[in-house]
């Protein structure tokens, strides 16, 4: 989904300090406020659990259009809330590019557009339960969501950063990145019916993982 799958010396030294910058902010913010509440431990385990799931589908890549991945993101926001999730994708990023899905001077940039996906799918689910009640199009709805943000948060940041050594113009790259946002899209779909059915799950076996989201 939503990744900018570059190496490093794609974005100048400026760009990839303030990314990462903006990154540790948020990151930053959420340990402040997450070591103000009560430590609680079941939503550590889940948020091992999420971190660990989220690793191993980075990593599969579906040969369509070059490869695309699924993500989760929206689906560790559900479960998580924000300020976990956010530090559940920067675990991610960091593990994905020790094996080089991206590089290191990325891992800002991509944690920021995982932290939007987070998010909003979160604040998605939340807010809709008065006007959706059913699970599953709730989950399904605020993925597709966060995810649409994500790549729109990814083409920002591409355009904004601008990618040395290439000489297309500013035209020729939002419409090759609009194009793998599509792609991403479509690939969000499937994502949604998949997180669709773990919350549905859930929310019948343990609908106390979901907390005020819940039925």
């Amino acid at each position: 989904m939503a990744h900018v799958h570059l190496q490093d010396g794609s974005f100048s030294l400026f760009w990839v300090v303030v990314w990462w910058a903006a990154a540790l902010v948020l990151i930053g913010v959420s340990l402040l406020i997450l070591r103000s509440r009560k430590t609680d431990q079941k939503k550590i385990t889940v948020a091992a659990f999420c971190t660990a799931a989220a690793f191993a589908v980075f990593q599969v890549s579906i040969p369509i259009f070059g490869g695309v991945h699924l993500t989760l993101t929206p689906l560790i926001g559900i479960l998580t809330g924000p300020l976990t999730g956010s530090l559940v994708v920067l675990i991610v990023n960091i593990l994905s590019a020790a094996i080089g899905h991206g590089g290191y001077g990325l891992i800002g940039a991509n944690t920021l557009i995982n932290i939007v996906e987070v998010s909003v799918g979160y604040a998605v689910f939340r807010l809709s339960k008065p006007l959706m009640p059913g699970l599953f199009p709730r989950a399904g709805i605020a993925t597709v969501l966060g995810l649409l943000c994500g790549n729109v948060a990814m083409i920002l940041i591409i355009l904004v950063s601008g990618i040395q050594g290439v000489s297309q113009d500013m035209s020729a790259v939002l419409g090759g990145l609009s194009l793998i946002a599509a792609i991403n899209m479509g690939v969000a779909v499937v994502e949604a019916f998949i997180t669709g059915l773990i919350i549905a799950y859930i929310g019948k076996v343990r609908p106390d993982m979901l907390g005020s989201g819940g039925p």
